[in-house]
């Protein structure tokens, strides 16, 4: 429906949401951090989505926060100081929701993505965009320093090109964002889509739970020491290893057939 936050098509395996709120450029809004976190939340509980795409409807990905809706927040007796706060929850909440799912999340992104929206971006596992796309965390150039966007991007990118970014309130291009790791591919706009989405499906055709125990892996040994990452990690293949699928899909090479999995 046109009037719904979030358009939500599930066909093999992937799960493609589209941000819906295209007149003002799909900025996070009350409504719209809900509706992401309740579609995202519903996905991570369903075993039959592989893979989640997350675009935006009309000219652009995303312009971060709704500005209307904060500047009213203000008209509170504290100034806005709860409000503000508890947006800045929800929102870091979202992001965290992103990482913390099963399934691995592919940002599909075009014309700007700015502020949370270039959080948005980082907090993705993947992410395609289209040629042209600018990439911004350019709060400081109206006096309000990108913070909490700053965390998912410094996991993204390395801290000098970050800091210049959040200082300066500059651009990034498409292909600048790929050498400095914020995306991984740069297509032209008309083959966005079927880039994201081919891209999803690769990925979903794998052994599901390998996919779902290796994210978790990933996010959660970059946080660790160096020994205690690769102990993590080492119990981590041992649990996998003892699957009957993995047994399978090993025979399934070496014997060069296709492995039979059973259905998740």
């Amino acid at each position: 429906m046109a009037d719904e936050l979030v358009l939500c098509d599930v066909a093999e395996g992937v799960a493609r949401l589209v941000m819906n709120r295209p007149q003002s450029l799909n900025a996070l809004s009350d409504g719209m951090l809900a509706a992401l976190s309740e579609h995202l939340e519903a996905i991570a509980e369903d075993a039959s989505v592989g893979v989640v795409i997350l675009a935006g409807a009309g000219k652009a990905f995303c312009a971060g926060h709704d500005l209307r809706e904060m500047q009213a927040g203000r008209a509170e007796e504290d100034k806005g100081a709860a409000y503000f706060a508890d947006l800045f929850a929800r929102c870091s909440g979202l992001m965290q929701l992103i990482t913390a799912m099963p399934q691995p999340v592919i940002a599909e992104v075009h014309g700007i993505a700015t502020a949370a929206g270039c959080q948005l971006v980082a907090s993705c596992d993947m992410a395609v965009a289209a040629e042209g796309t600018r990439f911004g965390v350019n709060g400081v150039n109206i006096g309000l320093f990108c913070s909490t966007p700053m965390v998912a991007l410094t996991r993204n990118i390395g801290r000098k090109p970050a800091f210049e970014m959040l200082t300066t309130g500059g651009f990034i291009e498409a292909d600048r964002a790929r050498e400095l790791g914020l995306v991984n591919r740069v297509v032209p706009m008309q083959a966005l889509e079927a880039e994201a989405r081919g891209l999803a499906q690769v990925v979903a055709g794998k052994l599901g739970g390998a996919v779902r125990i290796g994210k978790q892996a990933f996010y959660r040994q970059a946080e660790m020491g160096l020994a205690e990452a690769y102990a993590y990690t080492g119990a981590v293949m041992v649990e996998n290893m003892l699957w009957r699928d993995t047994e399978e899909g090993i025979a399934a090479f070496l014997e060069k057939r296709k492995p039979d999995w059973a259905a998740e």
